[in-house]
């Protein structure tokens, strides 16, 4: 998945190079919204969001932000708090009888990524509770390494300045988390802190080993140092925080609810959210065992999984997946299923030792970068795990295939491919989670359905491997958060009920804790198969297909529910 959903995007001067720098937003003056037309409204709200969160704003592209990092202090946060809350007073008071269709359209989208980001700053407070709202937000600097958007002294330039902020990070963040904490709370943001001390002064400074300055050089060694020992002391500090740890990681039923609404504008009873994903976990396990039937005759199912899991790739998944993603392009263009806007391609590396909580995920640059590839990422195991966990954690070539479809083809490449050229500069910016990752997860059984590999019993196994694997999320979010379920419940349904690897089930148990929206990507998908199936019934059904994706992406990335009434006309409610 794209690492920062909801994201912001933009490239002009480097900040090093151009005008002088700026003051934090929270010792500038007060960012108003003006309300004297809706596109100044908008640009401003895109504008003030960067100046808020500026490395959200690099991440995209916007270069006369680098080396910035947002203020987590209480005044910073309190100031991006405050800000939201306007744009969603303001947005409301445009009439939507004056305003065109897409700029109604517009408005909605913006109150509804305004409220999302009030429900993790707010109601949730993450800031004060959760790691990983900082171990997203902006301390990863693999965008000044990964991407050579200018020559290394100037990227090497942006990233000392962005290190030389990170001290100052570790301390806000030091003093917002409050504790006890939840032990998986503890074990991420260890893993993660720990994971940029050592990215800061090792793979960091080698990327940029080649620059012949020794001025930057020993500058370079001094920020780098005392970035990473901020970090290693954060982390140090979580793990003293190991013997007072808790089980409280859950929202509550009422707060779940609520994040389902402001983050994705589904308003749904708990009760008709959970029976969706019982009722597609079903289909899936009745579908899987069919394929076993073909495929492995007279074994049981998990017999039948880790066969399909021991025809693995001998060069390794990143070898393979090289290979996977042409067979992939070359499927989408014959069966005619989407149109691919531009010659970009994606390339394929193993992802950084700090960012390996999730076994695979694609680093896509924003709108305003040019000639910058996106870059599929695929984990290797834990070295910590038994031998025979890490083995089970390395994917089947049939389960590889389908994680290639997720991430890039037809999945979330082509997907910010397309919103890269939405007509509106909002969809340009702000993809949100059940969108990408509903796309993501949708392509995966749309292209099994339109016969990737002709029916092949192994192939539709990794596919149902997958979607299994987000159904147990799907259930586990609703679970964990709303129903008393335990982690280690939850990782036992990952084992009994979706048929995962013991290393998989680790993770992915561990993760719905701290990433209650996980089941974004069944909920995404089973929405996405609905509207489909509304929209083309009148349209040639089968027919449409191509019609309806390129409809559907041309969008951006906003709540689905906002697609399927601009798509359908109606209330724009919420159907699975």
């Amino acid at each position: 998945m794209r690492k920062t959903l909801l994201a912001g995007i933009a490239v002009l001067a480097l900040a090093g190079c151009g005008p002088a720098a700026k003051k934090p937003a929270s010792e500038a003056a007060a960012l108003v919204l003006p309300t004297t037309s809706w596109p100044a409204f908008r640009d401003a709200f895109i504008e003030d969001w960067f100046k808020l969160d500026p490395a959200n704003a690099v991440y995209q592209g916007r270069h006369d932000f680098d080396g910035g990092l947002g203020d987590w202090s209480a005044a910073g946060l309190k100031r991006q708090a405050d800000f939201l809350h306007q744009a969603v007073d303001k947005a409301a008071g445009f009439d939507a009888g004056k305003l065109s269709k897409e700029e109604a359209f517009e408005r909605d989208y913006l109150v509804q990524v305004a409220k999302g980001k009030l429900f993790w700053l707010e109601d949730a407070d993450q800031p004060h509770t959760n790691p990983a709202w900082y171990i997203g937000a902006g301390l990863d600097p693999n965008v000044y390494i990964a991407r050579h958007y200018a020559d290394a002294p100037t990227r090497m330039k942006a990233m000392i300045k962005f290190l030389r902020q990170v001290p100052g990070a570790a301390a806000n963040i030091r003093a917002n988390l409050r504790t006890p904490m939840p032990l998986s709370f503890v074990d991420y943001g260890v893993a993660g802190f720990k994971g940029f001390a050592d990215y800061y002064s090792g793979d960091a400074k080698k990327a940029f080993a080649e620059v012949k300055s020794p001025v930057l050089q020993d500058e370079f060694n001094q920020v780098s140092a005392a970035a990473s020992k901020s970090m290693n002391d954060l982390a140090a500090w979580l793990e003293s925080q190991r013997g007072t740890a808790t089980q409280g990681f859950a929202l509550g039923a009422d707060k779940f609810s609520r994040m389902v609404s402001a983050t994705e504008g589904v308003d749904v009873p708990l009760d008709q959210l959970e029976a969706a994903g019982k009722a597609d976990l079903k289909r899936n396990q009745d579908a899987l065992r069919a394929a076993c039937a073909q495929y492995a005759p007279g074994t049981t199912i998990q017999a039948c999984m880790a066969r399909m899991s021991a025809n693995k790739a001998p060069d390794g998944p990143v070898a393979e997946a090289r290979r996977q993603i042409p067979e992939l392009k070359a499927f989408v263009i014959a069966r005619d299923i989407v149109s691919i806007p531009d010659a970009e391609e994606a390339l394929v590396e193993e992802s950084p030792p700090y960012n390996r909580q999730n076994s695979a995920y694609i680093d896509p640059p924003g709108p305003f970068e040019k000639g910058i590839p996106s870059i599929y990422y695929i984990s290797p195991p834990d070295p910590s795990w038994s031998k025979a966990v890490q083995d089970g954690f390395v994917p089947g070539k049939a389960d590889l295939l389908f994680t290639s479809v997720h991430e890039v083809m037809p999945g979330h490449f082509l997907q910010f491919r397309h919103a890269n050229h939405s007509r509106s500069l909002f969809g340009q910016l702000f993809v949100g989670y059940a969108y990408a990752e509903g796309w993501a997860h949708y392509a995966e059984e749309m292209m099994w359905d339109a016969g990737l590999r002709n029916g092949d019993p192994e192939t539709h196994i990794g596919q149902l491997s997958n979607a299994l694997l987000r159904n147990c999320r799907y259930l586990s979010a609703i679970g964990m958060h709303a129903r008393g379920m335990t982690q280690e419940q939850s990782r036992r349904m990952f084992i009994d009920q979706c048929y995962q690897d013991e290393g998989n089930a680790r993770q992915q148990s561990a993760r719905g804790t701290y990433d209650p929206a996980y089941l974004n990507y069944t909920m995404g998908k089973l929405m996405i198969r609905k509207l489909r199936e509304d929209w083309t019934a009148s349209r040639g059904g089968r027919k449409a297909w191509k019609a309806f994706h390129d409809e559907f992406l041309s969008y951006g990335g906003p709540p689905i529910p906002l697609v399927r009434k601009a798509m359908l006309g109606g209330d724009g409610k919420a159907v699975f």
